[in-house]
């Protein structure tokens, strides 16, 4: 599909070099290596035939030009497009479920820029505290298609993401309404279905709510990335970590405010409108699958036994 508008600055000279370095990427040999992921694409029995180059290549930049790494995000993104309809269908933010949500209920745009080192700040704030559960499953889903249209637009690619949780609307129902099988289903999309370089989570304007959040989320994440979630009691210890100019004003910066960025956002979602249900058919079908189908429960634990996700 042709881009209608570019919110999203792509990197260029010395900060694009680096991204280079961090990807593994060699543009010599990129193109040759998304042939491979196409061709091994059209003879999976069980998924698409075929798909747009740009979220291919950055199915490989998240992989950091691994095949076999590629080819098994692939298959779990297109597994989980099955697996969770909650989440990958009914799409149109043109309508007033999702509408609402984005405009009355949560934030969370990606910011223009990157930072010195490449990496791309998206940041997450409630503007209610009060959410149904089809709301924090919608608010959930948003997310994702965010990741979507991610995928088709991050055409340089990055070195990596850092999210920031505004904790400061947070309510005791959020709490009781995101369920462990939720959360599971998300974590393992974010962590092995998507192409995401998870660098740092900081979580600003913190609470006792807020901690129990973090902590009711943190079992579901390996060690590694436990250790990358700082939350900090003053906001100015941000700044140590994302320059502040690059944050919008609310937060101190130079960009625009975040009610603009999600506005500008919202506009982009719906300009996906058909490409997101041009992507209903794009999943795997598990009859067709070589050797053992996938099987849902175990994959999200549903039996009581915990799955250790994976990510990068």
């Amino acid at each position: 599909m042709k881009l209608k508008s570019e919110l999203m600055i792509q990197p260029t000279g010395e900060v694009w070099k680096k991204i280079r370095v961090e990807l593994k990427e060699d543009v010599n040999t990129r193109d040759k290596d998304l042939e491979t992921i196409k061709e091994w694409l059209k003879k999976q029995p069980h998924l698409p035939d075929q798909w747009e180059d740009n979220p291919l290549m950055t199915f490989l930049r998240g992989s950091s030009f691994s095949l076999e790494k590629c080819k098994r995000k692939l298959d779990m993104y297109f597994t989980m497009r099955a697996a969770c309809p909650e989440f990958f269908t009914n799409r149109d933010v043109s309508k007033p479920a999702l509408r609402e949500v984005l405009q009355s209920k949560l934030q969370g745009p990606p910011l223009p820029g990157v930072t010195p080192n490449g990496r791309r700040v998206t940041i997450c704030r409630g503007l209610e505290a009060s959410l149904t559960p089809q709301q924090v499953t919608d608010t959930l889903k948003l997310a994702l298609m965010i990741g979507d249209v991610r995928l088709m637009e991050e055409t340089e690619g990055v070195a990596g993401d850092i999210y920031v949780l505004d904790g400061a609307v947070l309510g005791p129902s959020l709490l009781a309404k995101l369920t462990p099988t939720t959360i599971k289903k998300f974590m393992i999309c974010v962590q092995e279905a998507y192409p995401v370089k998870l660098k740092e989570v900081h979580v600003i304007n913190t609470s006792p709510i807020v901690e129990r959040f973090v902590n009711f989320v943190k079992p579901f994440l390996k060690e590694k990335i436990r250790k990358r979630i700082f939350i900090h009691r003053d906001l100015k210890d941000l700044y140590q970590y994302i320059p502040q100019e690059m944050l919008p004003v609310e937060y101190g910066g130079k960009c625009e405010s975040m009610s603009s960025l999600q506005e500008k956002w919202t506009q982009k979602l719906i300009e996906y409108r058909e490409w997101f249900k041009a992507q209903d058919a794009l999943i795997a079908t598990e009859k067709l699958r070589p050797g053992r189908p996938t099987n849902y429960d175990e994959l999200f634990g549903i039996d009581g036994s915990f799955r250790q996700l994976a990510i990068d």
